[in-house]
């Protein structure tokens, strides 16, 4: 039996290990059983033995997950559609330089970069790059010896490159771009996001096959403008629109009479606009939207 100590342990790690676990996986759903299944575990295991208890769950969540994630990616080959994170409610941090590199691996734009990466490769990054956990630990997490473990690393930083996922976009002019997003779709008018959009923005939908959501990434401002008012201007002008921080970045939350419908980010270049559109119509993936204790 877990003694109050050892509980207590356990719980003042859990949201590190949640935040890990979604970064790994994309879901807060998957998150949560790996979180659930390592604290059993640990229930489960002779702790007395233990030497550095925080180490030890961080190692056991990893390998969870690197198998949970190993699973993912067969199901996802017969996803229909897009495939995009499930979207999460984390505020905007008030202070622009705390914890921005935590704050900026929850976006959808380096969350889909990951995507790229191997399961090994996902986590030693994560692990390194993220939560500047030493390679020596890192290696031991991963049951490998450390110069495999610096060549994943090396490799997925080869990977994600020098991303355009990190420039830091000031909350006005995040705030701005969704007031004329949420104009364009209501009036018909893009005059006021036409400044705001790249010319070779996308925009991604995520319906999971469960409800109506375009099938492939548009591409282009012509194409992906042309969207917004007629298509979404017909399904959205007259649901309810809500402003929440999700991602760690300004997001909205479409309400309709049976609940949410879509849940919307963006990523930016580094002069302040639009790449990317990403629309989350999967019922599966709303759900979670609510506070959650992220790091």
């Amino acid at each position: 039996m877990l003694s109050k100590a050892e509980i207590r342990a356990f719980e003042e790690l859990r949201p590190d290990l949640l935040g890990l676990a979604y970064r790994i996986l994309g879901s807060l759903a998957d998150a949560e059983d790996a979180v659930q299944d390592t604290f059993l575990k640990w229930a489960a295991t002779d702790r007395k033995d233990i030497q550095n208890p925080p180490g030890w769950l961080t190692a056991t969540c990893t390998r969870r997950c690197i198998d949970l994630l190993r699973a993912a990616h067969h199901t996802r080959v017969s996803y229909v559609g897009a495939w995009l994170p499930e979207p999460i409610h984390k505020p905007v941090e008030d202070d622009p330089e705390a914890g921005y590199d935590l704050s900026s691996s929850l976006r959808m734009a380096f969350l889909l970069m990951l995507e790229r990466l191997t399961p090994k490769e996902r986590a030693a990054y994560l692990l390194h790059e993220i939560f500047e956990t030493p390679y020596a630990e890192i290696a031991k997490i991963l049951e490998i010896r450390e110069p495999a473990c610096r060549k994943l690393v090396s490799r997925a930083s080869s990977h994600i490159g020098q991303l355009q996922t990190r420039f830091k976009t000031p909350a006005d002019r995040q705030d701005e771009l969704l007031s004329a997003f949420e104009g364009a779709i209501k009036d018909g008018s893009t005059g006021t996001l036409a400044s705001l959009l790249s010319e070779d923005v996308r925009l991604t939908a995520d319906g999971g096959g469960k409800v109506a959501a375009v099938l492939e990434v548009l591409q282009g401002y012509k194409a992906v403008t042309t969207f917004l008012t007629q298509s979404l201007h017909r399904y959205w002008e007259g649901l309810q629109w809500n402003m929440l921080d999700i991602n760690g970045q300004r997001g909205v939350v479409i309400k309709g009479p049976q609940g949410i419908e879509a849940a919307v980010t963006f990523s930016y270049d580094s002069d302040g606009r639009a790449t990317d559109i990403y629309i989350v119509r999967n019922p599966e993936k709303l759900a979670s939207l609510a506070e959650v204790s992220i790091h």
